[in-house]
């Protein structure tokens, strides 16, 4: 259909042939048509021009969503150079540990609408400007490091770490590319969708599956500042089509809908849902099924495969709780060196969706891949006789509770399957030769360690069964909605005891 080599050319493309059908719905409701996005851009690439932007040079956005990021990541793209979306509302000292090393030309801060952004902004130094892509901050750095031979590079994306230096992935315009035709054809999308967009643009999931999906298909983009429960619940009232979304966001909506004793949402527009890479427990899926009233489609993927690797496409009701089979063109297989058992294994995969690597890191790439060209994801799965993949743990996460292999996720799923939970964590916390399992708990309404450990207990073996549950008011979590699992500890040291 289309032959395009770089990421702003899809705009392009439908600014020229559907100009005046709608690209997007900016976070005030603004709505935005192709031709007048095409428009943003131009005068986004005039203003980069002007600061001296280069092919092979950063952009850096700090930012949350809003129409200004999708305009300067495709103006970026226009003059060769790499967009950075960096999430607002990382701390000062990430976020100058991420400037550092990516060593940017410019650098644009979305203050008009982030206080976060606002506050970055001022304490750089950088000065305000008004533009109809949006009121920012902008700081010169003075810095002209291009990257040699390196113009197939579309964006750079720093990936959440623990502690120590930050790993930029180079995502190629391919691989852009690729993912958003795969998304398109998973999702059927078309024209006429329109796809809520909570997700942060400073994501893989938000950038692959969702800005450029949308793109390539031609539909609309509801964009959201930040996810909230409300929020979403009002939009998928209102005419979403498409909801992209990871388990979080499912989890606190249902919990927001159940305190108002709503049972089920009862929208006339929504068609398709999906989970990001998390198992999902049977009896949890049907009640989220029950709850939109249409099929859960499960998916997995991470930013060094341009975040998609497999998705399904069951019917509501199938049993079916893996992440499907690999995309088409994707390849995928397991390492049994790390699973541990003939039937668990970590997930190889190879293809058009793999990063080009981490930026100015050698060492870490080609530890990353295997000699035939295969990525060590550093996931856990399981593939079942029909080729479909269901994904059981990080493998850096995997608890050895008394000799025996305990995964996260299956606990999780147990305790998220409490009414009274929104969702949990579990991790594993060493003691004198042994792993206990500690599980940290957000609830909806009130229940008892006790009353949970009994729960459990009814669907979990005894080595899988917590040793602590810790009740919590909120789990720590990045602006995707993904609990910040080595946080944990540190944030909630005082309820840790050794039993």
């Amino acid at each position: 259909m289309m032959d395009f080599t770089r990421i702003h050319e899809i705009v392009l493309h439908q600014a020229q042939t559907r100009p005046d059908a709608l690209a997007m719905i900016d976070i005030d409701n603004r709505e935005v048509t192709w031709a007048a996005y095409e428009a943003l851009i131009m005068e986004a690439e005039a203003l980069l021009q002007g600061q001296g932007v280069a092919a092979g040079e950063r952009v850096l956005i700090i930012a949350e969503n809003c129409i200004s990021v999708p305009v300067l990541l495709m103006a970026a793209s226009r003059l060769g150079a790499w967009g950075v979306p960096v999430n607002a509302r990382m701390s000062a000292p990430e976020i100058a540990r991420i400037t550092a090393h990516a060593r940017p030309r410019v650098i644009l801060f979305t203050s008009g609408i982030s206080q976060e952004a606002t506050d970055h902004a001022e304490a750089q130094g950088a000065q305000p400007i008004v533009a109809e892509f949006g009121a920012l901050h902008l700081l010169a750095t003075g810095i002209t490091d291009p990257e040699e031979g390196a113009e197939d590079v579309a964006v750079l994306l720093y990936t959440t770490g623990t502690t120590g230096d930050p790993k930029g992935v180079m995502l190629t315009h391919e691989n852009l590319m690729f993912a958003a035709k795969a998304s398109v054809s998973l999702r059927g999308l078309t024209p006429m969708d329109r796809v809520y967009g909570a997700l942060p643009l400073t994501h893989v999931f938000g950038v692959a599956s969702m800005l450029m999906a949308s793109a390539w298909a031609g539909c609309t983009v509801q964009l959201a500042k930040r996810f909230t429960p409300a929020g979403l619940y009002e939009a998928l009232r209102s005419g979403v089509t498409v909801l992209p979304a990871v388990p979080q966001m499912h989890a606190l909506l249902m919990a927001y809908a159940a305190d108002q004793n709503i049972i089920k949402l009862e929208s006339k527009t929504l068609r398709y849902v999906s989970s990001g890479a998390a198992p999902l427990d049977p009896s949890w899926k049907r009640r989220a099924e029950a709850f939109y009233g249409i099929a859960l489609q499960n998916a997995y993927g991470m930013t060094e495969t341009t975040a998609g690797v497999s998705g399904s496409r069951n019917a509501i009701g199938d049993p079916d709780i893996s992440v499907g089979p690999p995309l088409p063109g994707v390849e995928i297989r397991l390492d049994f060196n790390m699973g541990k058992n003939a039937e668990v294994g970590e997930v190889l995969t190879k293809g058009p969706h793999i990063m080009k690597g981490y930026f100015r890191n050698l060492k870490a790439t080609r530890a990353a891949m295997t000699e035939d060209g295969f990525l060590h994801t550093g996931d856990l799965g399981k593939i079942d006789e029909q080729g479909r993949l269901t994904i059981v743990g990080r493998a850096k996460e995997l608890i050895i509770c008394g000799g025996f292999n305990v995964y996260p996720p299956e606990v999780e799923a147990a305790l998220n399957n409490h009414p009274a939970v929104v969702q949990s964590a579990v991790i594993g916390h060493t003691v004198a030769g042994n792993e206990q399992v500690l599980a940290f708990v957000q609830i909806r309404s009130t229940v008892s360690p006790e009353d949970l450990r009994a729960f459990v207990a009814a669907s979990l073996t005894g080595y899988k069964r917590p040793s602590q549950i810790h009740i919590v008011e909120q789990l720590p979590a990045a602006a995707t909605g993904k609990i910040l699992k080595h946080l944990l500890v540190k944030q909630f040291a005082d309820l840790i005891f050794v039993t």
